[in-house]
């Protein structure tokens, strides 16, 4: 009988992509097929670092009920040749070795149903994704390195992962082993898929790892939520797209209001995922629920976007902001006089910057969890907060700003980076910080002729509930007509996040007993949007 952990049994192979700390150092292509007999693995390919490494012929052959019966390896190391034959029973493994011209026969004792795992030969990892599948953390196994010795692996944790491709969503388990060598553990971590096929091997001590091909590519993204009607699209950007998720009402109308996500700092995905919380995941899935078309997309330079994250400012990422309204106000299925932003965090400066510039192209917008400070001095009221929780002196809390002070002061100059350390330079030094460092959004408001939603947590302390205050100020005393329109809503005990906190500090994040954002978050958005969208037709 076929086991229920087979892997799919086709024969069309699939490469690996080897790296080592980084760097591109090979490939193997592996093929696993099939017959009355049982399983056959074969690969061939090769290495480049730390030597030169050439496979040609790889090839395990297994029952159908995965005990081992043969191997054959014919390989080169440089110009030395290495052959290997093992033959296999329930409980002994023999193997003629030929290497650097000596010949020898070693016989070992193992035990039944043992995955057969040469060094350097990730082919043979097909075989412990067929007897991972079937096993629960804690669950150990027998391992044979051939020709040396059998060892026992056991799984330490076993993690889902989703990653979306230009075509397809890729299912994933990653299992965590631990590998008892004699000389210690060695962690190594195998990622199968749904067909139980491996789809990725890592050695994070040896900084090792082989990655299939169709996962390997730039265009590629770990799917932390996914709602039922999530659709996934590329919108043209400057030179280059887009990668977003599309998110239509159950029940979609001739002519949709819409709402485009703006993410925050840092490499935030679409899903803008921190803490394992995917806040516009579950954001965009309530706002759709109530009408409305959400679009959410990946930063530049980040998931399945192009572009350079690395040269980008804010006003950069604005442009990308337009781009997607631009976008849908093509659409014939959207009201293109109803299209809404809503930026989280620094999200709300682009979705200020993008407002300004975007004209009547953006009808509101929501700034959720925004500073209401300059750049300027939400860095340094950040760094305040952080020393006012550290348990350094006065005299070095007074250092550390001070040097703060003169980073910032360099980056917008040019000037004055003397006696500041490298790396610290290296890290401030770039075209994104000083756009947000001499961001104002006192200037950029005066610009905003859209009416403004302010909606903050209470306990946020990342971003303190007193810049609400300020935006409002803002926002109201504008000389618009939409300036009655805006509104501030701050939710009692909630985080940066939008969850639920007791004290909001970042350190509280990992042990947050609940891990949703508030529907208080989406009622506000949708309660506002539904009187100002039409106020402002």
């Amino acid at each position: 009988m076929l086991a229920q952990n087979a892997p799919a049994a086709v024969p069309s192979p699939v490469t690996f992509n080897i790296s080592l700390r980084g760097q591109s150092i090979g490939q193997e292509t592996v093929t696993v097929t099939s017959s009355a007999a049982g399983w056959v693995i074969s690969s061939t390919g090769g290495q480049s670092l730390p030597a030169p490494f050439t496979i040609d012929k790889f090839e395990a052959v297994y029952s159908r009920a995965w005990q081992p019966v043969s191997l054959e390896i014919e390989a080169r190391s440089g110009d030395q040749l290495l052959s290997m034959k093992s033959a296999f029973t329930a409980q002994s493994a023999t193997s003629d070795v030929m290497q650097s011209g000596q010949k020898s026969q070693v016989t070992h004792q193992i035990s039944p149903g043992a995955v057969i795992l040469p060094n350097n030969f990730f082919g043979a990892y097909e075989a412990l994704a067929a007897k991972l599948a079937g096993l629960q953390v804690g669950g150990q196994f027998p391992v044979y390195v051939a020709p040396q010795a059998e060892i026992v692996g056991t799984v330490t944790a076993i993690t889902p992962q989703r990653i979306q491709t230009t075509d397809k969503l890729v299912e994933l388990r990653h299992y965590n082993v631990a590998m008892r060598n004699p000389g210690g553990i060695v962690n190594v971590e195998v990622a199968i898929d749904v067909e139980n096929r491996l789809a990725r091997v890592a050695v994070p001590g040896a900084g090792i790892l082989a990655l299939r091909s169709d996962l390997s590519g730039v265009m590629k993204r770990d799917v932390t939520y996914q709602n039922s009607r999530d659709q996934q699209v590329f919108i043209n950007s400057l030179g280059f797209a887009i990668g977003a998720t599309i998110t239509p009402p159950a029940a979609p109308a001739p002519r949709m209001p819409a709402v485009v996500l703006v993410a925050g700092a840092g490499s935030a995905d679409r899903d803008e995922t921190v803490a394992n919380i995917p806040m516009f995941g579950q954001l965009s899935g309530a706002l759709s629920d109530a009408g409305y078309f959400v679009v959410r997309y990946d930063k530049r330079g980040i998931g399945q976007s192009g572009g350079r994250a690395e040269s980008a400012t804010l006003a950069d990422y604005a442009d990308d902001a337009i781009k997607v309204v631009e976008w849908l106000a093509k659409r014939k299925d959207i009201d293109p006089k109803r299209i809404a932003l809503v930026g989280h965090s620094e999200g709300g400066y682009i979705a200020m910057l993008a407002a300004s510039r975007a004209g009547g192209k953006v009808s509101a917008i929501a700034l959720v969890s925004s500073p209401g400070l300059t750049g300027r001095e939400l860095v340094m009221a950040q760094q305040q907060h952080a020393l006012d929780l550290s348990n350094d002196s006065a005299d070095v809390k007074a250092a550390k700003i001070q040097l703060q002070q003169r980073i910032m002061s360099a980056v917008i100059s040019g000037t004055g980076w003397e006696g500041i350390p490298p790396q610290m330079q290296k890290q401030a030094d770039t075209l994104w910080f000083k756009s947000l460092i001499e961001f104002d959004p006192a200037a950029i408001m005066k610009k905003v002729k859209q009416p403004v939603l302010i909606v903050h947590g209470a306990k946020d302390q990342v971003i303190a509930a007193s810049n609400a205050d300020r935006l409002e100020t803002l926002a109201v005393t504008r000389k618009e007509k939409a300036a009655p329109l805006t509104k501030k809503v701050v939710v009692p005990d909630l985080n940066h996040l939008l969850v639920p906190a007791t004290t909001g500090e970042v350190s509280e994040y990992v042990s947050l007993p609940i891990r949703t954002i508030s529907p208080e978050i989406a009622k506000s958005i949708v309660n506002w949007l539904g009187v100002v969208l039409v106020a402002t037709k």
